[in-house]
């Protein structure tokens, strides 16, 4: 489309160029840059520099990608099994300590693997996460519990010296790959149908939501699902930020009940916390 003006720019045109991606099997990236270019051609239109949005006609018109149902567990007693294998795991204590912080903050394993100690404010208890490193481009802050935060004081003794919290053995500047949290996994005796990095995201939100003390929409802006309503979106991150940092503690407290006792741990359903 080159450096015409963006009024001459049309939906045929348009979908063309989201096709290309769509060809290299990125249908998730198309249907992202189906969104930006639509706000881009609002913001064009209020500016008087467009009558109208072309992507608005393209609804429909792109491969819709196929969600990937994750395996996880959610029953508390494996669960509680779960979290003593990992704390026994022998080797390497930085992937013991990776498989550790996942469980407690269920953030995406890539956003774990690389996370940076320039993102952590320990002393306010926060991981601010940068839009770059989100699934959906935008900052994203994980409030830190006790636990989390004596994990991240024990292992800044062991890679503070690296950039990365999980830096790889043989590259002190690289961060672990993408399968080595799988991979511990599956010594540990859990094979890809079982369970996966990713799935302690379902495994948080299932038992958080089963808990019945946490508004549905903090449990979602803690797993950074994404508001299509970008007003709501913002609205409901400040909205809701008390109630995460005291769900945060809560689930770290969870996971340790569950750690010694690897039984169901009786909670009484009430009302939701205030928000």
């Amino acid at each position: 489309m080159g450096d015409r003006p963006i009024a001459e720019i049309a939906a045929p045109e348009l979908l063309d160029a989201l096709k290309k991606i769509e060809r290299r099997g990125r249908y998730e990236s198309a249907r992202r840059a189906r969104s930006l270019s639509g706000r881009i051609f609002r913001y064009a239109i209020v500016t008087g520099r467009a009558a109208r949005d072309p992507s608005a006609d393209l609804a429909g018109a792109l491969i819709a990608p196929k969600v990937q149902h994750r395996a996880s567990i959610t029953e508390p007693k494996a669960v509680g099994a779960l979290l003593r294998a990992i704390d026994d795991i022998d080797g390497q204590a930085t992937t013991r300590a990776a498989l550790q912080l996942i469980a407690l903050t269920f953030v995406r394993p890539g956003e774990l693997r690389h996370a940076e100690w320039t993102e952590f404010d320990t002393d306010n208890a926060i991981w601010d996460i940068p839009a770059q490193k989100m699934k959906m481009p935008r900052p994203h802050k994980v409030p830190l519990s006790r636990q989390a935060l004596a994990l991240i004081a024990a292992l800044r003794e062991v890679t503070g010296s690296s950039r990365f919290l999980f830096p790889q053995i043989r590259s002190w500047h690289r961060p672990i790959s993408d399968n080595t949290l799988n991979a511990a996994l599956r010594r540990l005796g859990y094979d890809k149908t079982q369970m996966t990095a990713h799935g302690f995201r379902s495994t948080a939100s299932t038992l958080l939501n089963e808990s019945r003390r946490w508004h549905h929409d903090a449990i979602e802006r803690q797993l950074a699902h994404q508001d299509n309503d970008e007003v709501r979106a913002a609205y409901n991150s400040a909205q809701y930020w008390d109630e995460r940092v005291r769900m945060m503690q809560w689930w770290a407290d969870r996971l340790d009940d569950l750690r010694r006792s690897g039984l169901v741990v009786p909670i009484k359903a009430g009302r939701r916390s205030a928000t």
